[in-house]
């Protein structure tokens, strides 16, 4: 497992803290660092799992995203300290970086990912959005600007889009797909869950990245193979945790609870801050636990809410009926499947062959904002690589012209399922093969 433990912060910013982290050992923090740290908004991420239903599956995964984001900002100001060596940025712009890395999920709802599914649903907004609107519109703001630092740059590179910059690269630090955001999180979701597809050579990585034609890129072949089993990390990751069956049953449940109390819970009535901030895991099951003790619930709605927060309480979890390759190199399907219309013109009419209620036919791809880490953010050959040539210079290779195992994880590897409660299973699995056919094997996409 990538361990900093023992390793020093270096750079020429005072620190004024550590942190014990059982990923990266000693965090060490500056004062702004920890002026930003003691705000509520940030306190507020001891209170939403990074993982929203892996624990009913992994009892381990009950890490935070506030551990999770003193990682990503560990690891941008490592990378920060690599390419200041290399003379690209200074003292300044790696305490830019860190902060950034620091506020990356600042704006994530209850639940994560789980949550961001409604609030793209019903507001057409992402926790991306909400990130730059709580560190522009609350007291963030105001320590960032007393500490010299534009506001207005920090939420912009904290989600990866710093617009006004002569270096487009620190984006890549931050959103890329071999960003420090990854990195953290596939090691970390890892050794909580107990499963070990997660161990990659973080700083083999960091140490191997430079700035060729204006961006980011990992030199190879010096760390090509640390850089195929980062690949071969993510894939086998979304399969044993962000994809896993059982996990995702217990995510629909949550979604489904949140979605048909989000009116009587005021879960999408965000008008400031101060009501974004309350909304944390513990907060909406606790507003849910109370809402199923009434008995003047009228609305049928909220009443399917009660019932799939119950079953979640008794750990009733939704069952697979059917499950199928989607497509391996084409994404059209998927594209196709991703529209909510057409994936409830099919559960209706499963619904309709199987003699269920709509309401307990949950179809289920990847590609679903709830899905926090799919195939669609895993393509390999968006890595930028380079080697050095015979003349000493930088020059940019194709990722699959060097690596054998990079084609064979080629194309999309997205799975569709069809989900309902135990006692329709037999009659919808029959009724979603007659709508979508046999189910394909998943063998040929096993790594």
């Amino acid at each position: 497992m990538v361990s900093a433990m023992g390793k020093p912060q270096r750079g020429g910013f005072k620190t004024v803290a550590e942190i014990r982290d059982p990923i990266h050992g000693y965090i060490m923090i500056t004062e702004l660092e920890r002026r930003i740290v003691d705000t509520i908004i940030f306190q507020r991420l001891h209170y939403i799992r990074q993982l929203a239903g892996a624990h009913y599956v992994y009892p381990g995964a009950d890490h935070s995203r506030f551990s999770h984001s003193l990682g990503v900002m560990h690891l941008a100001g490592i990378t920060g300290e690599h390419l200041a060596n290399l003379g690209y940025i200074d003292q300044d712009e790696i305490q830019l970086l860190r902060i950034a890395g620091l506020l990356h999920d600042i704006g994530h709802g209850p639940f994560s990912h789980v949550y961001e599914e409604l609030l793209v649903t019903y507001t057409g907004k992402t926790h991306e959005d909400m990130t730059q609107w709580l560190i522009l519109n609350t007291e963030i703001k105001d320590i960032l600007s007393e500490a010299g630092y534009d506001p207005k740059k920090v939420a912009e590179l904290a989600v990866g889009k710093l617009k006004e910059t002569d270096k487009p690269f620190l984006n890549q630090v931050i959103s890329s797909p071999f960003d420090v955001d990854k990195m953290d999180f596939l090691v970390r979701d890892s050794y909580f869950t107990g499963v070990e597809y997660g161990y990659i050579d973080t700083y083999r990585l960091i140490y191997s990245t430079n700035v060729v034609d204006g961006e980011l890129a990992i030199k190879v072949p010096a760390a090509l193979h640390a850089l195929e089993a980062f690949i071969i990390a993510r894939y086998e990751m979304f399969k044993a945790v962000y994809f896993h069956r059982t996990v995702r049953s217990s995510e629909l449940l949550i979604l489904k609870s949140m979605e048909g109390a989000r009116d009587e819970l005021g879960l999408l009535a965000i008008n400031d801050p101060e009501d974004y901030i309350k909304l944390t895991d513990s907060w909406v099951m606790a507003k849910l636990k109370e809402l199923s003790m009434r008995s003047d619930i009228k609305d049928r709605e909220v009443k399917m809410a009660i019932d799939f927060y119950k079953m979640l309480e008794r750990r009733d979890l939704l069952k697979c009926a059917y499950e199928t390759v989607l497509h391996i190199q084409a994404p059209i399907m998927s594209n196709i499947m991703m529209q909510r219309s057409i994936r409830s013109k099919i559960e209706e009419e499963i619904a309709s062959r199987s003699g269920v209620e709509p309401d307990y036919i949950i179809l289920d791809i990847p590609s679903v904002p709830s899905i926090p880490y799919t195939p669609r953010q895993m393509e390999p050959f968006e890595i930028p690589v380079y080697e050095i040539a015979d003349d000493g210079t930088p020059r940019r290779r194709r990722l699959t012209d060097i690596s054998s195992l990079i084609n064979v994880l080629r194309g999309y590897v997205d799975v569709l399922r069809v989900y309902t409660i135990s006692k329709y299973r037999s009659q919808v699995s029959k009724a979603a093969k007659e709508v979508l056919g046999e189910p394909s094997s998943l063998l040929s996409v096993s790594l």
